[in-house]
């Protein structure tokens, strides 16, 4: 492998998905004693870019989001979750109204020119079956206009025809890290978006997906010789392709995520793939 690698024009932002965990104080990410309010001024001195996971939760409220980006640094980013009722129980009857108010409820973010996009998440059993499809379709015509990444978690999705739609509608697919079992979407590089590509690392604990416990499902420390292959050859050959990638690690247990993701940030660093970040 070269040892040098010429400079690629691609904003690289490294993050966590989600932050606000009282589990990252015990380990020493967060000072004792710092609260849920007060995590995010913390959390956006050592990294400038989350991934929230609220909105899947809840509907994103308007004033909330306000007040999010204001505690943040001008030059800090969030990706999005998509509410859960228009990924994962879906209402054929209430489903347009829902894409409607969460529109409304991340306005802020969009006005202020941070958020970098909204995450699509789907479950594996969201197969690519004809219905699927169709409705897949529809939420994507009535969430047009807003900076999408969609992320399967069945592996029927891995097709050329899925990658050549999205591509068409300059659609975000979501790259993800996870165990290598029967049926889960594969780790892939490919770009549909030459204004984003967007990666997940999940950890590759099998046991732990297996569990359906989700404590065990995202506890998993990478390994160097894994975050390494990453940066050297995937994240290497995507950020030829995309003006912008934005990384997050979910293997949020113990603060193992924060860990992983400056490792990364120093093996992007270190391959001249990432520029060093600005001191706050």
């Amino acid at each position: 492998m070269d040892t040098q690698t010429p400079h690629i024009p691609c904003q690289l932002r490294v993050g966590t998905s989600g932050y606000s965990y009282a589990e990252w104080t015990d380990a020493g990410f967060y000072p004792p004693g710092t609260k849920s309010g007060n995590m995010l001024p913390v959390y956006a001195q050592n990294f400038p870019i989350t991934e929230l996971n609220f909105t899947w939760y809840q509907m994103p409220k308007a004033h909330t989001l306000e007040r999010m980006h204001r505690q943040a640094p001008p030059g800090f980013r969030f990706a999005a979750k998509l509410t859960r009722t228009l990924t994962h129980e879906i209402d054929p009857g209430q489903w347009r109204g829902q894409a409607a108010r969460y529109r409304d409820g991340i306005a802020p973010l969009l006005q202020a020119r941070k958020l970098a996009a909204i995450l699509l998440q789907f479950p594996p059993s969201f197969v690519r079956a004809p219905q699927n499809r169709r409705y897949l379709a529809a939420l994507l015509d009535e969430l047009d206009g807003l900076p999408l990444a969609v992320e399967f978690r069945h592996a029927s999705w891995a097709t050329d025809r899925v990658f050549a739609e999205l591509e068409r509608r300059r659609i975000t697919l979501v790259a993800v890290d996870e165990p290598d079992l029967p049926g889960l979407f594969p780790r892939l590089d490919i770009v549909t978006n030459p204004e984003l590509f967007y990666i997940r690392f999940h950890g590759r604990n099998a046991k732990g997906w297996r569990s359906g416990n989700m404590q065990k499902q995202f506890d998993y420390d990478y390994a160097d010789a894994e975050l390494r292959k990453w940066s050297e050859v995937r994240i290497a050959k995507m950020a030829q392709h995309a003006a912008a990638g934005v990384v997050f690690f979910n293997n949020h247990v113990r603060a193992q995520a924060p860990r992983n993701a400056v490792r990364l940030i120093n093996l992007l660093i270190e391959r001249g793939i990432m520029e060093v970040p600005e001191k706050k």
